[in-house]
């Protein structure tokens, strides 16, 4: 009776959780129903796999084509893929509600770059040491990135799915015309954007264009200037390690783009699709966005940039070095799987090579794998690649902790309101320290 009415409890959390979703999840029943009943009698038993792959962002056209590969070479093997939550953190919140029930109906799912050490400290996903063996050895052929991200205690707690990173896009007709260099660092650019602002003399043109709102891009903005003065938010164990003084100088570097006139003064208003529809629309000189926006400046119908677009390391702080931030995906194997062992093969051919060089030259997915980046097919297709492998390798993710939600919750609200100027820089970097150190403890 009791084991009925667990499993009653986990199904109905399950149907609870997916009505919640924003986006009303799609499932997708992948299988090879031809040929099976030439097959012998004991070959038709089948292990199902359920597989959480994120929204549209995640790209579940793609992936089916994978799983429908893998179903091939794996006859015994049926996967069943949900879809659904526009963002990270509507899908983190499914995610959330699933497994805090121990609802064995997912056996893998992908989450965020940031989501590795809350997940593990959770006890939602299964460590993976027992399929890819030592970590440090299982990590290597990636970005350096996820040798901190992905491990967790000395445990495998996901592996690299796909790459995202913020670059900084730059109309390059600009910047020819008016015979100026790539910019290194925030003076340099500031400068660049003011001569062309003053020489085109178009009142919408804007010289650089960020995230301020309180959204999660907004905690890059934050880290973006801080990481480039040779600074680190947090050491390996996830403890606060903010130097106040750098981080006050990068909120200020921010301010002082506003008063120059190169960032448009409601900034603490700007959300990523706001910068995305700006560039777009030729109303901007450079721009920090996401590798999803390099394909919607190429091909969308309306674009006005096609073929003007230039990719460049971040600039840095005077006397530092750029940084950038590391977003992407991971898959990771519930803990209440009840098919761990094919999950974690499932995970080892996702995360493979040949996964990896299919979702960049089908997708323009970032790799995951260095060499991707310059091999030769994937350069054909997505010729920009080239330009970013140099900004992806050096690229830092954001905060490991197991209590992220808070983390980011705090840096976006504190970083937002110094933009709206509600907030000194240095009262922004006392609130986020104040608060951040019972967190990241």
């Amino acid at each position: 009776m009791r084991h009925a009415m667990k499993r009653a409890l986990a199904a109905t959390a399950h149907a609870l959780a997916a009505t919640a979703l924003a986006m009303a999840g799609t499932t997708l029943t992948l299988g090879l129903a031809w040929g099976l009943s030439l097959l012998p009698q004991d070959a038709l038993a089948q292990t199902k796999l359920r597989v959480f792959s994120g929204g549209q962002q995640q790209r579940p056209d793609l992936m089916k084509q994978l799983f429908e590969r893998y179903q091939k070479a794996n006859p015994g093997v049926t996967i069943e893929m949900e879809t659904g939550g526009a963002t990270s953190e509507l899908q983190r919140q499914y995610l959330s509600t699933i497994l805090n029930a121990k609802d064995p109906a997912i056996d893998l799912y992908l989450i965020d770059i940031v989501n590795p050490a809350q997940y593990f400290g959770a006890g939602w996903l299964e460590p993976l040491n027992a399929w890819f063996g030592d970590p440090a050895a299982a990590m290597k052929p990636y970005l350096p990135v996820y040798a901190s991200s992905n491990v967790v205690e000395g445990k495998i707690a996901a592996m690299p799915a796909f790459a995202d990173a913020m670059f900084m896009y730059y109309r390059r007709d600009l910047l020819e015309k008016h015979k100026l260099a790539e910019p290194r660092t925030w003076d340099e650019l500031a400068a660049a954007a003011k001569k062309i602002l003053a020489a085109e003399g178009q009142p919408n043109l804007q010289g650089l264009s960020i995230q301020g709102a309180p959204i999660e891009g907004t905690v890059c903005t934050f880290l973006l200037p801080y990481w480039s003065q040779g600074k680190e938010f947090n050491d390996g164990a996830g403890k606060l390690t903010l130097d106040r003084t750098a981080a006050a100088a990068g909120l200020k570097q921010w301010l002082s783009l506003v008063d120059a006139g190169v960032v448009k003064k409601n900034v603490a208003e700007n959300k990523t699709p706001d910068t995305t529809n700006e560039f777009k629309a030729g109303q901007v000189i450079f721009a920090i966005n996401w590798g999803f926006a390099w394909d919607v400046f190429k091909d969308a119908p309306d674009s006005q940039v096609k073929g003007k677009v230039g990719v460049m390391p971040l600039p840095a702080m005077a006397g530092g070095k750029s940084a950038t931030c590391i977003g992407g995906w991971q898959w990771a194997v519930s803990a209440f799987s009840k098919n761990k062992a094919e999950a974690a093969k499932l995970v080892k051919y996702m995360t493979s090579t040949e996964a990896s060089k299919f979702l960049a030259t089908e997708g323009s997915l970032l790799p995951v794998y260095p060499g991707v980046y310059t091999d030769a097919e994937v350069t054909k297709a997505v010729p920009w690649f080239k330009d970013a492998a140099t900004v992806v390798i050096a690229g830092k993710s954001r905060p490991m902790s197991r209590e992220y939600g808070q983390v980011s919750d705090v840096l976006r609200t504190t970083t937002s309101a110094v933009l709206a100027r509600t907030k000194t820089p240095e009262e922004g970097v006392g609130e986020i320290a104040s608060k951040l150190q019972r967190v990241m403890r």
